[in-house]
């Protein structure tokens, strides 16, 4: 009878990875119709000799650019790959573990310890690695339900929290019995999230019937969304939209009774004016989900005195001149002090990274 070799797993570290591994890897993924994330910072490696068999990358908290070279498939190599980067996700204090794939492969990782959370057709599937991560979340925000006819959201980066912000969660508490409002917590902002969410807080806190949410896992980050498993950039933009969303009304949203959910209009993003679109569709369209519907409202950009749009990414470029005496007329006063406080005297350079990346789902 035939035999083979027992693979080695090796950890290997993205940027300091020889060429010539990174092109096996890229080769084997395009072998199973996959590209390859820019963003992976790991891989775990299965090598029968020097021949390269298998790869799993790891980003954060995500798992990607699964794939098994076509002869060794059957020989549960899959699940122990998962097994490898699990460990070693788990070493550098990531225990809950995100996977996206296509359906087709759903019962595989399923049968590696993975379970659905939420799936679009034939297109894309989310896995988590534990049977009860969503219930534990619904049921810490389940803490924060305030009984109401009319009980909105707002989800926001706020990098930094401007005057467009507070206009859009005033307006917005304004006709509701009660407004939640969440604070994107994926760290890839200009502003630390840290930063960010005391300035959401000390923004509305004079607003009676809001609560301020740290974001969580489930609100999906477009900077580090999948795309090695799609075939073109609009694809990835549209299944980020799906996900996100889908995880907001069958989870989010029933967890807090939420019935209205909140979005400033987009005039300068078209990835975030797509959003808003598919909002409407996602989240209104009963067929698109056997969740209750959500009413979604668009308002219109708070403005300056000129007509122009308040942003934050304005905030952002008058900050690294220092041009504070500006900045004051477009954020309400406690994000002013924060800023005189942390900023004045040496605005830090803003990455390539925060303008590219980061997009918000309602203001940036």
């Amino acid at each position: 009878m035939f035999s083979r070799d027992e693979p080695d797993f090796h950890v290997i570290t993205t940027s300091q990875a020889p060429q010539g591994l990174l092109a096996d890897i890229r080769a084997l993924l395009h072998q199973s119709q996959l590209g390859m994330d820019d963003d992976i910072e790991y891989f775990v490696v299965a090598l029968s000799g020097r021949r390269l068999i298998g790869c799993a990358g790891l980003v954060s908290n995500t798992i990607k650019c699964v794939a098994v070279a076509a002869d060794w498939r059957g020989e549960n190599l899959s699940a122990r790959l998962l097994s490898e980067v699990e460990n070693f996700a788990v070493q550098r204090g990531k225990l809950h573990l995100f996977l996206y794939t296509r359906p087709g492969n759903l019962e595989r990782f399923r049968g590696c310890g993975f379970y659905p959370l939420v799936q679009w057709d034939n297109v894309a599937v989310l896995m988590e690695n534990t049977p009860v991560g969503i219930s534990q979340y619904c049921r810490a925000l389940k803490r924060h339900y305030h009984e109401g006819q009319r009980v909105g959201a707002v989800v926001m980066n706020a990098n930094p929290f401007t005057l467009g912000h507070r206009y859009l969660a005033e307006q917005a508490a304004a006709t509701c019995d009660w407004l939640h409002v969440f604070v994107v917590s994926e760290d890839v902002s200009y502003f630390p999230f840290q930063e960010r969410l005391e300035m959401v807080r000390q923004g509305v806190a004079d607003l009676p019937n809001v609560t301020v949410h740290a974001g969580s896992e489930y609100m999906i980050s477009r900077a580090t969304f999948p795309g090695y498993f799609l075939k073109d950039a609009g694809l990835v933009n549209q299944t980020w939209s799906v996900m996100d969303l889908l995880i907001f009304r069958q989870y989010i949203a029933p967890a807090l009774g939420i019935t209205h959910r909140f979005v400033g209009s987009e005039p300068f993003c078209p990835v975030t004016h797509q959003y808003n679109c598919d909002m409407h569709d996602w989240l209104e369209t009963p067929s698109r989900s056997a969740s209750k519907p959500l009413t979604v409202i668009e308002l219109p950009r708070k403005r300056h005195a000129g007509g122009i749009a308040i942003s934050a990414s304005e905030v952002r470029a008058l900050l690294k001149t220092c041009q504070l005496p500006r900045i004051r007329d477009i954020v309400p006063p406690s994000t002013y002090t924060h800023l005189e406080h942390h900023y004045c005297a040496e605005a830090p350079a803003e990455t390539a990274r925060s303008d590219e990346l980061v997009i918000s789902t309602t203001l940036c």
